[in-house]
């Protein structure tokens, strides 16, 4: 009875199974482990199992919460839970293992959710998919000889192969919504400072990088949202608390809301075939429910972008390797990957005057871009120009960081831009190609209006389920 539970409910679902004692918050947690250690040796999205940890909480107390009990899964990359390796995907890092709580982890905790592993990633997060040295590739299963996607690769194929309903995950220029979009799962980027890094972080990227979760519902990803949202105090780029929770905006029905949709790449160059069919039966869908549906013309200079981000990320993570080395020890070529050099060397040839430069014209882009938005309640745009990538083709052994970049950059030519604008945007798995491979869209949002999106993504959930949409590996075990 639990396996049936277990794969026909969301965690809001499994939860209100616990709340009603129909399940344990054990019976959940043993069946995510039997799960993992079913599915994991064929795909690899899990590096470190949490088991006794997790099989200890479940058997104390669960707080009163919309999650409470429901077993997740952590991104290996960046949060901190004190006691749990974080390990970047990297050989630099493999023995470290948290000393303090992050302000998000706390609140996890304290919401109930149960921690039973770690997910695979990319070294340091730099990649559009997850194939590190350390712990070896995580395999897409819908296809695997496609990318899972990156840098939240592990989360996602951990969710949409069934090991569990729900799992951590970040954004810093696509990383929730590219692996997201290539395993047909839901994924929300949230605005700038909605959620904090704190108390050990103040600031990721100028405010790019955002955490939150992917899951299989909309309502699942807005229940997490009320978990962990809110400001930490003296956060650079702090949010107030919206007054009503997110998860009752899933219960509403929308306003007629005024969408604007990419019809071309941002060069001007044509949507290619599969993603330009995603956004067209996308765009139709929201016109059936609705909603006004007006093309836009979504340009911005993509080579000025890609260089300009380029070298301002580049400069951000060699002084987090720089402040690495002074705790750890030295960092050479041999503890790292080779693109994870270049990053870090040309982030080391980037003057002081050249960076501020970089920075004011990051901030002039994005401020172009959110204008030209303006008209607009929600902008629907692909997640990448293209399907999903063969495996392999996000090389980090590449030691030329500008080669590296290019083929990285030319991806996330949709994403990254609002991760500078700091808007929430969430892709929804509405579609899949000729070959059943998910290719995803996005929708956007102004700063601060996760509510919207919400509201829309589960409008579009209830015209167009996707519950019952799974990978052949979700249905082995």
């Amino acid at each position: 009875m639990v396996r049936e539970l277990f794969t026909s409910n969301d965690a809001t679902g499994l939860a209100k199974l616990v709340r009603q004692r129909e399940v344990s918050a054990l019976d959940l947690v043993d069946e995510a482990i039997r799960r993992i250690e079913a599915l994991n040796p064929r795909l690899n999205a899990v590096v470190h199992r949490l088991y006794d940890y997790a099989r200890e909480v479940a058997t104390r107390p669960l707080p009163d919460g919309p999650l409470a009990g429901v077993p997740i899964l952590l991104k290996d990359l960046s949060v901190e839970w004190k006691g749990f390796p974080v390990t970047n995907g990297s050989r630099y890092f493999k023995n470290y293992v948290a000393s303090t709580d992050w302000e998000i982890s706390a609140r996890m905790r304290n919401a109930g959710l149960i921690p039973v592993g770690k997910t695979n990633v990319p070294e340091n997060g730099w990649c559009a998919a997850t194939e590190p040295v350390l712990f070896g590739s995580t395999v897409n299963p819908w296809n695997a000889g496609v990318v899972a996607g990156g840098s939240s690769g592990g989360s996602a194929v951990a969710v949409a192969s069934g090991m569990v309903p729900l799992a951590d995950a970040s954004d810093g220029g696509g990383s929730i919504r590219i692996p997201a979009a290539n395993n047909g799962i839901v994924g929300l980027k949230p605005s700038r400072g909605r959620v904090t890094f704190g108390p050990g972080v103040v600031d990721y990227w100028y405010g790019a990088v955002a955490f939150l979760c992917v899951s299989r519902s909309v309502r699942d990803t807005a229940s997490y949202l009320d978990v962990v949202a809110g400001a930490h105090p003296g956060d650079p780029y702090a949010l107030p608390k919206p007054q009503a929770s997110y998860l009752s905006a899933v219960g509403q029905r929308p306003k007629r809301l005024r969408i604007g949709v990419a019809h071309s790449e941002p060069d001007g160059e044509p949507l290619n075939f599969d993603v330009k069919a995603a956004v067209e039966k996308a765009s139709d869908l929201c016109r059936q429910l609705g909603h006004e549906v007006i093309e836009h013309d979504f340009r911005y200079d993509v080579e000025v972008f890609k260089s300009t981000f380029g070298r301002i990320t580049a400069v951000l993570s060699s002084s987090f390797f720089q402040g690495c080395a002074e705790r750890f020890g030295r960092v050479t070529p041999d503890d790292v990957e080779p693109a994870t050099w270049g990053i870090i060397e040309l982030g080391k040839t980037v003057s002081g005057v050249q960076h501020a430069t970089d920075i004011e014209i990051m901030r002039k882009m994005s401020r172009d871009l959110v204008e030209s938005l303006r008209p607009y309640d929600v902008f629907l745009a692909p997640v990448q120009p293209v399907p999903p990538r063969p495996a392999g083709w996000y090389d980090m052994s590449e030691p030329d960081i500008q080669v590296y970049n290019e083929r990285l950059m030319r991806d996330i030519v949709f994403t990254a831009p609002f991760n500078i604008t700091g808007q929430p945007a969430i892709t929804l798995p509405l579609h899949r190609n000729a070959n059943d491979i998910p290719v995803g869209i996005q929708f956007v949002a102004p700063v601060g209006d996760e509510a919207t999106l919400l509201n829309l993504s589960a409008q579009i959930e209830e015209a167009q389920p996707w519950k019952d949409i799974r990978p052949p590996a979700f249905y082995a075990v």
